[in-house]
């Protein structure tokens, strides 16, 4: 069987162009977590765990609201942590929460 060179080019091109893709993606920083003194996140009234909550101060949380059903949060079904659409490039705890919260459809 013989291979034409212009093949033989268009192989290799395409095998390297899919080794540098997978470099870049290998390469890629993971997402920082948003802590609560973060500034967005202490703006929103972002918490680590929903339970801490100030109840006084967000009179509209209920314990039952946290980032895991939350229409925002972009995490795995039954992950710890995920990206949320409000934190752009950092991800939040399943179980935290902020008052951007908004119900899960």
């Amino acid at each position: 069987m013989t291979t034409s060179r212009r093949t033989f080019i268009v192989r290799s091109l395409a095998a390297g162009t899919a080794l540098a893709g997978a470099r870049l993606v290998d390469a890629a920083p993971a997402a920082s977590p948003v802590t609560e003194s973060d500034p967005q996140g202490a703006a929103l009234g972002f918490k680590l765990n929903t339970v801490k909550v100030d109840q006084a101060k967000y009179p509209k949380h209920a314990a039952a609201q946290h980032c895991a059903n939350c229409t925002l949060y972009q995490g795995k079904p039954g992950a710890a942590s995920g990206p949320c659409a409000i934190f752009i490039g950092k991800t939040v705890p399943a179980k935290g929460w902020c008052s951007a919260w908004v119900k899960k459809a």
